[in-house]
């Protein structure tokens, strides 16, 4: 009672400045948030994968955003932090046709299949053999490759791990790259990964950099392939997708075999194992002369899956929509006249889709006290969707309560629910003891990583609700009489 108590003083004084119309609340509208968003999903920032040009351009575009607000430079002189990342670049042709019996049918990018950000380079018309699951533990009592001549064929597998365990055993990563490393070893040339067709909601055809540690298998194609197209491989064997999914999962046991079909399979990709890219950072100065010394990190990741063979994935809502309500939030700082006791720090990440490399380097070079991060604040899908949350809740209680109860007197769309440990780019910071928040919207990924990710599918209203809300929460911890609180973990 008595912390609920101080939150409501707390918020009642603020309350009173808001008033006063000194948050630089007018500053924020959905005309402008969709006009950078618009531009971020541009052709020619070509889907903003790290270590590409059109990334480069993005990064370029929100550093300028920066200066033109006079902000500080993060590093040094330079708003970016460059360090290295995977980076590969699926060019044009990408052919993807079966043969069944005597007929040949071609499949559409984007429509039948998609490749693997870190598919391998190749050209062949092979025969293909089904996998199951793509696993091999002898250890735990099973194996997709036993019995089963692979060798110069192309697999097809399932890309999800099974949901139940042989000899209590976990399978490992669920990543591509692993069972793409598996195939390889017992002589595959190729995989086609399908999703799950028994799963409530079966993961479509997303474009992924998600890969997974290992070497990179450069002359190895990973195509993922719709069910249509796995069915008609399946074709001859008079079994669906769906029944090969029930039979194994059934028994527990391997249904591997020969399809009695082809695949003709032709992918280019340009890949670089370490290749520059960039955070991008700015930092307004505290005023307070005790305060100014701690930071409230704004952060968004800027990147996204990049393109292939010219299908683009715009990702207009992941996370155009966070990055662009950076540089709103950054604007109402700077244009609402606002001069905060604590020090805010700004910042775009690249790598979130490859497992948070950005936040992670960021969170590693801190040259400073972690103590001296009161907390952060990390913004991504708030674009597309009905109401929003706010989450790590239950790691940050006291932060979470600020945040609620300025929606209750502002906007009355946070849902109740929460969780603990982070989330996405909060994640790194979590894990350093930093107390954080994350906002996202609900129901906001009926779009994650299609080609439909676009601005014409957002909610401006909504979407304008929660970069206001993140803006009036940063204000009041890096203005207000915030005590930083202990992580629970």
């Amino acid at each position: 009672m008595k912390k609920l108590f101080t939150i409501v003083i707390l918020l009642s004084s603020t309350l009173i400045v808001y008033g006063q119309g000194t948050t630089g609340l007018s500053e924020i509208n959905k005309e402008n948030l969709i006009k950078n968003v618009r531009i971020l999903t541009s052709a020619d920032f070509d889907g903003r994968l790290p270590g590409s040009e059109g990334y480069n351009k993005a990064a370029q575009f929100v550093a300028d955003k920066f200066k033109e607000l006079g902000l500080k430079p993060a590093f040094g002189e330079n708003y970016f932090q460059f360090f290295n990342i995977e980076y590969n670049k699926i060019e044009s042709p990408a052919i993807f046709k079966s043969i069944v019996a005597q007929d040949t049918i071609n499949y559409e990018i984007g429509k039948d299949f998609v490749l693997r950000g870190f598919t391998g380079s190749n050209s062949f018309n092979l025969p293909v053999v089904f996998c199951g699951y793509g696993i091999s533990r002898p250890d735990a009592f099973y194996d997709d490759y036993a019995g089963i001549n692979v060798k110069n064929k192309i697999v097809m597998v399932f890309k999800q791990n099974p949901s139940w365990k042989n000899n209590d055993k976990d399978w490992g990563t669920n990543y591509p790259r692993e069972k793409s490393l598996t195939a390889k070893k017992f002589g595959a040339k190729g995989i086609l990964f399908v999703s799950l067709p028994n799963e409530k909601n079966p993961q479509g055809l997303i474009g992924s950099v998600l890969h997974g540690d290992g070497d990179q298998p450069d002359d190895f194609p990973q195509l993922q392939i719709s069910f249509d197209a796995a069915n008609e491989l399946l074709k001859l064997t008079g079994f669906t997708i769906s029944d090969c999914q029930t039979k194994i999962d059934e028994k527990k046991k391997p249904i591997s075999m020969n399809l009695a079909t082809r695949a003709i399979v032709e992918v280019n990709a340009r890949y670089e194992k370490y290749a520059s890219t960039m955070n991008v950072a700015a930092i307004l100065e505290g005023k307070d002369p005790e305060l100014k010394k701690e930071f409230i990190v704004v952060g968004a990741h800027l990147d996204h899956v990049g393109s292939q063979a010219g299908l683009l994935f715009p990702g207009a809502n992941d996370n155009a929509s966070g990055s662009a309500a950076i540089l709103e939030i950054a604007k109402a700082f700077v244009k609402g006249g606002i001069e905060p006791k604590r020090s805010v720090l700004f910042v775009l990440f690249a790598g979130e889709e490859q497992g948070l490399n950005g936040s992670k380097y960021f969170v590693n070079n801190w040259k400073s006290n972690y103590n001296d991060i009161a907390a952060m604040i990390n913004i991504d899908c708030v674009g597309y969707g009905d109401s929003i949350q706010i989450g790590n809740g239950k790691s940050a209680p006291f932060l979470w309560n600020v945040a609620k109860q300025i929606d209750e007197t502002s906007f009355n769309s946070v849902v109740e629910r929460t969780w603990s440990g982070g989330g996405a780019d909060a994640t790194p910071f979590h894990e350093k003891g930093i107390p954080s928040l994350y906002f996202v919207t609900t129901n906001s990924y009926d779009h994650l990583h299609l080609p439909t990710d676009q601005v014409s599918t957002l909610n401006p209203g909504l979407y304008e609700k929660a970069v206001k809300l993140a803006h009036l929460t940063v204000l009041e911890i890096a203005n207000g009489n915030y005590v930083r609180e202990t992580v629970i973990k």
